[in-house]
């Protein structure tokens, strides 16, 4: 089974300014719990517990978080208000935390390979945190894919449709059809213009990658926007062997966006909360 998951979490989250001047933009609470937690709960569910962060000037925060807070706990032991502290505490108690700092903001390629002492020799999880993902009628999408791994051990990403004037916010992916909801990738590119999309299947912030994907992202130079893209190594490692794309099952909403922070702060509360 894959044990780490890694978040990149260095980004400064200039969608949200002010908000995110002083707070990491994976902080934001959706309702009530942040973001992140969102993810890390996906990973536990998918038996990933070891929890690898690359993170960034200013983002103490997340360390704080998943850890304890003795004076705060003190107050409120034996009160009503405890009880809003049972899920973090399970989290802290089930996985472990480590984090490295991303220096200089090169690309998610670049974020990820920051990871690699962190990750080591080994398959591992990757989730973008502002990207929420909630399957109500069944495993989460992490876990999805770390069921597919178990089969193919190989690299998968997770896709959607998604309209054609949407392909350039996105990298983009096309290939040979295994099933209604897998396919192997042959073409992938990062954020092409309508015209020059290979399809309308995007690709979302989860991943499991083997780990010769870090070699792959040091060969790789920068591409579009000058960054190290994630889908550049991919495109390689998809021609030297094999690359999945997997339509999974559930909702994502893309929290980068105000528009998608507010649909996943409404859906959650619909159907979580209330």
């Amino acid at each position: 089974m894959i044990k780490k998951c890694l978040f990149p979490a260095a980004g400064y989250g200039t969608r949200f300014l002010p908000a995110t001047k002083s707070m990491p933009k994976e902080m934001m609470p959706i309702v009530s719990k942040p973001l992140i937690e969102y993810g890390v709960e996906e990973a536990l569910q998918a038996g990933m517990n070891d929890i690898c962060i690359v993170t960034g000037r200013g983002k103490r925060t997340l360390e704080d978080h998943f850890d304890t807070n003795y004076e705060l706990e003190h107050q409120i032991a034996g009160s009503d208000k405890e009880s809003l502290l049972t899920n973090i505490r399970q989290l802290i108690n089930q996985c472990t935390f480590s984090y490295t700092r991303q220096r200089e903001m090169k690309g998610l390629g670049h974020a990820i390979l920051t990871g690699e002492a962190l990750v080591g020799d080994q398959p591992f999880g990757v989730v973008l945190a502002d990207d929420l993902c909630i399957n109500t009628e069944g495993p989460g999408v992490l876990a999805q894919m770390a069921q597919l791994y178990n089969l193919f051990r190989c690299s998968i990403v997770a896709v959607m449709e998604v309209s054609a004037e949407e392909t350039h916010k996105y990298g983009i992916v096309s290939g040979q059809t295994i099933s209604d909801d897998l396919i192997r990738v042959e073409t992938m590119v990062e954020k092409p213009a309508e015209e020059d999309a290979p399809s309308n299947l995007a690709i979302i912030g989860r991943y499991i990658l083997t780990p010769d994907i870090f070699d792959l992202i040091r060969n790789t130079d920068p591409g579009k926007g000058g960054e190290i893209q994630i889908t550049d190594a991919l495109m390689a490692q998809a021609q030297q062997g094999c690359v999945l794309a997997y339509k999974f099952k559930g909702r994502r909403f893309d929290c980068g966006s105000i528009e998608g922070f507010i649909d996943a702060t409404n859906y959650c509360y619909d159907s979580i909360y209330s």
